[in-house]
């Protein structure tokens, strides 16, 4: 029998319960168990494939083309698994799910209600991913915080969850902050008592509490909270700060979790091997050397914005030993030469991740272009590759004003442009997304990197390089280095005549792993260190 695992949050919102399920996931899957993570979330967007990174951080995307919850990224990087549109539920999706059948009739003229139907709903799509995967344990993680009124109905939903699966085959994780008093040197355990007094309102007893901390939390706390919280005292997990997301799961693994979680569900508590991933986090905590990446962006004033990129660059780090310290720019900063050169000379590689709209594009042309006639490594990701089209087209090619019609729509030399099937579509959900396959070009730094001709990586665009002006470009020198054979479009481009220029119109950070580090990423972080 499947087993669920249920997490929820409490006391305030960003305790990192992504972090929590994604460190559960490995403990379990490094026991043997197949383990499916997913996330739901309470907010009314269908996806988070409209929402500013402001509002939202990055949106993740799946191979089969979800646009989804960051989380799932942790998710994906700890349990190195491949993860589906049925990994991450909105209300928005529930609700339009329910409101459709209804149009159609599907109620038979009953009154649609949030108990029963769309806490039917929820559970349906909660129960999806045994159906899919097979898998031995999934967990849920529900977003948001308990007592938030737009969360009341997946709490029902995982409450009632018990009696269709067997109240033997859940467990419910509950993650508070305890929080630190400085002046009087003591934790405050009273806001995880009302926490949990809440969610068994509810009518969820938690089965485990972990307690987010700054300081270590000593046996009479412990002791103090399962006594208060009716559970017994191994099944109280502190969650201390760590020095890197990486570290959380041995954290977890020493501190009980796995054994805990194993005791609810009946499950062979079976030995842990962790040895890869500790030695990983060894890797991470004693580089050998330093680089300092800056990363020119429009977003930087939410590094979530860019969390998978930042990760990747850290997992290329680890791969070469190499502590990567990340510079934020701000592309609307880099106001010409001068202003690109006094505030990009310190920097080791450039990387320019992906983004839409018009705003920092000029910075970023002139980041590409200090990186292209520096010498200095550059990496494009999406955007970032459109950006170095451009301005090898513009200073390079001699296309004077060359832009992309997403920026400029009138530009006379349009070298990037609408893909055709675009035209017309709305924005949510339409972009050309997922993972589709390249194809690469012999004695490329892109074919060095994957040692393959044939690569599949994940999308998300609605801007392509334009066809129409591939000969000019190859004939000034730009390598074509990657192309994807279904419809013939660019996916790579290479720089002439430099240690390592690469643009990528995918999305490789989605599939780079701590363990396991994305091959541009990898060799990108190589060559900062042979330049530097």
């Amino acid at each position: 029998m499947t087993k669920y695992i249920f997490i929820t949050g409490g006391v305030v919102s960003g305790l990192g319960k992504g972090i929590a399920a994604a460190s559960l996931g490995l403990i379990l899957k490094s026991r043997g168990y197949k383990v499916i993570n997913q996330k739901f979330d309470p907010y009314l967007n269908i996806d988070p494939g409209t929402m500013n990174p402001y509002q939202h951080g990055e949106v993740f995307v799946t191979d089969d083309g979800a646009e989804t919850d960051l989380d799932l990224g942790h998710y994906e990087r700890f349990t190195d698994a491949t993860l589906s549109q049925s990994s991450n539920t909105t209300a928005g999706r529930v609700y339009l799910s329910v409101l459709t059948k209804e149009r159609e009739g599907g109620f038979h003229g009953g009154t649609v209600q949030v108990i029963p139907n769309i806490t039917e709903e929820i559970l349906r799509r909660m129960l999806l991913s045994t159906e899919e995967t097979g898998a031995d344990v999934i967990i849920t993680e529900i977003g948001g915080t308990v007592g938030d009124i737009e969360s009341l109905p997946f709490i029902e939903a995982i409450r009632q969850i018990k009696y269709k699966v067997g109240e033997e085959n859940c467990c419910y994780i509950h993650l508070t902050l305890i929080p630190y008093m400085k002046k009087s040197g003591e934790l405050k355990t009273k806001p995880t008592q009302h926490s949990v007094k809440e969610l068994q309102e509810l009518g969820i007893k938690a089965d485990v509490i972990m307690l987010r901390t700054e300081q270590p939390i000593d046996i009479s706390t412990r002791e103090r909270l399962a006594a208060f919280c009716n559970v017994d005292s191994s099944c109280i997990i502190q969650n201390l700060n760590a020095k890197s997301i990486y570290e959380v799961p041995l954290q977890m693994e020493k501190e009980g979790l796995g054994n805990a979680v194993c005791k609810v569900l009946g499950l062979k508590n079976n030995e842990t091997h962790l040895e890869d991933w500790s030695v990983m986090v060894d890797r991470f905590n004693n580089p050998k050397h330093k680089v300092t990446i800056a990363l020119v962006g429009k977003y930087i004033g939410l590094h979530d914005a860019y969390l998978s990129v930042v990760e990747s660059l850290v997992h290329g780090g680890i791969h070469n030993q190499t502590e990567v310290e990340i510079d934020w720019v701000d592309a609307e900063e880099l106001t010409d030469d001068a202003a690109a050169k006094n505030r990009l000379k310190n920097a080791d590689g450039i990387i320019v991740p992906g983004g839409f709209g018009d705003r920092g594009i000029e910075g970023m042309i002139t980041a590409a272009k200090y990186a292209r006639t520096h010498k200095v490594p550059y990496f494009g990701i999406c955007l970032g590759m459109q950006i170095q089209v451009i301005e090898y087209a513009r200073n390079v090619a001699g296309l004077k004003d060359a832009n992309s019609t997403e920026i400029n729509k009138k530009t006379p030399f349009p070298v990037i442009d609408l893909m055709p099937d675009q035209n017309g579509k709305i924005l949510g959900g339409t972009l050309r997304l997922g993972k589709f396959e390249c194809t690469v070009a012999k004695g490329t730094l892109t074919e060095k990197a994957y040692g393959t001709k044939t690569i599949w990586e994940r999308h998300r665009h609605r801007y392509e390089f334009n066809n129409q002006y591939r000969e000019q470009l190859k004939a000034a020198g730009l390598i074509i280095a990657g192309v994807n054979p279904e419809r013939d479009l660019v996916e790579v481009v290479e720089c002439p005549d430099h240690p390592w220029m690469v643009g990528g119109q995918f999305h490789p950070e989605f599939k780079s792993r701590p363990n396991k580090a994305g091959p541009l990423f990898r060799d990108f972080i190589a060559a900062t260190l042979k330049t530097k």
